[in-house]
């Protein structure tokens, strides 16, 4: 008993980015036949549809130990096993970050643990990912959902180190035992068996391209790293669960300033609270009218404690709805309100996650298919006119016909002229575009933060490790703003080269791509505040000099360096293809005149080869017409919405006390 709206929504939009999919393979086959086919718009496409392959939207479930996090998990994605497939069970909780997904590469199932020692490298997760010797790999048996119950049960297991093994592994500072003395470096503790899990599941709606991130409590929140500056800021939705028994307490508190506050300020709707186990709340004793009253007052009183909107905020059971639907009691899912969140969900993630795909992903391929479809209507109007020209020269004398031939040639005149001045003009971008790969070269990054290593390695002071920490984000900063200056006066270059062109070319109506780093400068801007916070907290002060550094470089330096990364791959991309609509006009306009050169001079000759090339440029022209057909249905396709689902209705987030 699943909440058919909120799946029917996700597999909405499976269908969407699987139409998209189909568009964009139709579109590399429609220039295979047009002969417009380039290597690198063949690269761009194929990288494209790699993207669109393997793009997952995100669900994060954030909270303290004990909340009911991964409860929420299987009673959401998992009732239909029939029981608990995650391990939720009192006294059985997720000691590491865990990562549930579709593997599209490698559709066996399987589960990767990444062992808690790797700790000890330099090397992020997200480095570890690539190398999947690196990891424990379980082999998963779909068919039996207790062998699989069993290998999950690997995420909650721990080992017992000496506390100097634990501090080596950056898991503790300061360990205390029950009584709050510090204990000795020969103690053991217990600790982590693993660092991060890794499930391959086949999953209807994950192998739709939903992921789920399940996060353990406070402790392996604040001590892995990549989870809160990495992972949590790239999910598309964030849950935070609390519990309705407690209320906010401290601990969660401690979670929401520290770990959401960056995830807030990037995702205007995609945060929403859990108050989890309301049916703790459930009271033989008192009506449902009480009851009712003592959970909104409840959910009243954590929105004004997080300083949320009440909206966001959803009193949910995950136990009862978890035992609701495998056991098919209505009564009970509709006390567990989990189906008012789930729609929350669906309803407001997917139309985000659409427009993040439309913005970063389709808008190249429908420019593409743009200027593909603008060749064309130029090559068919050139068949129109030398249809003009050639039906009229039926009964006409040889003078006539050189004359046309004479005034073709100053035509080809002019088209040298033109493309020795679009030459000339791709020198000129050359070098600005050059500027602009200085300022935000890789090996200048590289050194500036080889540079910040050695300095922060070398101070004895921790001012002067925060010291080293604050020049280099500034550098970071000062390039970044240099950059988008150099990059402003490229595109005034790219828009006069356009705008000469099309003084010069009547009927060219090709408009210019202009470059942006505006997502890069405000995801630097919002990596620089994090940068910020994490060099004035407690933490950098009280911890050892040498996790904090490392800690510093493998998390927030990394992320600005994979960013770069990317920026630069983008100018590249940009580089190569920002005069391409321009060279591919006039390359198309060269084989036109040729072609009709040609012909002229046939014409001259026989008076039969006039009447056939009116025919032959007709057909040619219908075969024309029937690709600018077949380009504007690819483009109908890939501008689409995601069809919006009829069953989508805004659910209140009170709940009623039904009890079982």
């Amino acid at each position: 008993m699943t909440n058919d709206n909120f799946f029917e929504n996700i597999h909405a939009y499976g269908k969407w980015k699987s139409d998209l999919v189909g568009a964009i393979e139709d579109f590399q086959d429609w220039l295979d036949t047009t002969g417009l086919d380039e290597s690198e718009q063949s690269l761009k496409i194929y990288e494209t549809l790699q993207i669109l392959k393997h793009d997952r939207i995100t669900l994060a479930f954030v909270g303290e130990f004990s909340r009911g996090k991964t409860e929420l998990i299987n009673a959401i994605f998992f009732s239909q096993f029939k029981r608990r497939l995650l391990p939720s069970e009192a006294g059985r909780t997720t000691m590491c970050p865990t990562e549930l997904f579709y593997d599209v590469d490698e559709p066996k199932p399987y589960m990767r643990l990444l062992p808690i020692e790797s700790r000890m490298e330099d090397a992020s997760v997200t480095e570890h990912k690539q190398n999947a010797v690196n990891w424990t790999h379980i082999q998963l048996d779909i068919s039996s959902p207790s062998s699989m119950a069993s290998s999950f049960s690997q995420i909650t297991n721990t080992k017992k180190v000496k506390a100097i093994e634990a501090k080596r592994l950056g898991l503790y500072d300061i360990i205390t035992d029950n009584n709050g003395s510090e204990l000795s470096d020969n103690e053991v503790v217990e600790i982590p068996m693993w660092r991060h899990a890794l499930i391959n599941f086949p999953h209807p709606f994950l192998e739709q391209g939903l992921a789920i991130l399940d996060t353990p409590g406070l402790n392996s929140l604040g001590n892995e790293p990549e989870l809160t500056i990495n992972m949590l800021p790239n999910a598309q939705a964030a849950i935070f669960v609390l519990a309705a028994d407690t209320g906010v307490t401290r601990s969660d508190m401690d979670i929401w300033r520290r770990h959401l506050k960056s995830f807030r300020r990037n995702h205007n709707n995609g945060l929403v609270v859990a108050l989890n186990k309301i049916d703790t709340l459930w009271d033989d004793l008192k009506s449902e009218d009480e009851i009712n009253e003592s959970i909104q007052r409840q959910c009243t009183e954590t929105s004004k404690t997080l300083g949320i909107a009440a909206k966001r905020v959803f009193a949910v059971s995950a136990q009862k709805g978890l035992i609701g639907r495998v056991k098919n009691n209505e009564k009970l899912v509709k006390a567990s309100n989990l189906a008012s969140m789930e729609n929350v969900l669906s309803n407001e993630i997917l139309p985000q996650k659409e427009q993040i795909v439309r913005n970063t992903i389709i808008t190249d391929i429908n420019e593409m298919m743009q200027e593909s479809k603008s060749v064309l209507l130029s090559q068919f109007n050139a068949k129109k006119k030398s249809i003009e020209t050639f039906s009229g020269l039926s009964g006409k004398n040889e003078d006539v016909i050189q004359v046309l031939l004479e005034k073709t040639r100053e035509e080809q005149t002019v088209y040298h002229r033109n493309a020795e001045s679009l030459q000339s003009s791709r020198q000129i971008l050359s070098g600005q575009h050059n500027r602009l790969k200085t300022i935000i070269d890789l090996d200048r990054l590289d050194s500036q933060v080889n540079e910040a290593r050695n300095s922060m390695k070398g101070s004895w002071t921790t001012n002067g490790m925060k010291s080293g920490m604050k020049t280099l984000f500034d550098a970071i900063s000062r390039s970044m703003n240099e950059a988008a200056k150099q990059t402003e006066l490229t595109n005034r270059l790219v828009k006069s080269i356009y705008n000469r062109f099309q003084n010069e070319n009547e009927d060219s109506d090709v408009k210019p791509k202009l470059f942006s780093i505006t997502s890069y400068q405000h995801e630097i801007e919002a990596l620089y505040q994090d940068a910020e916070e994490y060099r004035t907290s407690v933490y950098s002060t009280m911890t050892e000099q040498s996790f904090v550094i490392k800690k510093f470089f493998i998390s927030l330096v990394s992320r600005a360096r994979n960013l770069y990364y990317q920026l630069n791959k983008d100018a590249d991309d940009w580089g190569k293809r920002a005069l391409t609509p321009l060279i591919r006009q006039v390359k198309a306009h060269k084989k036109e005149l040729k072609h009709r050169l040609d012909q002229l001079k046939k014409a001259g000759q026989s008076r039969d080869t006039i009447t056939d090339r009116v025919s032959n440029l007709k057909k040619e022209a219908k075969v024309l017409q029937k690709h600018v057909f077949d380009i504007n249905k690819m483009l109908t396709t890939i501008n689409s919405p995601m069809p919006a689902n009829t069953m989508n209705k805004q659910m209140p987030n009170n709940v009623t006390a039904i009890r079982a």
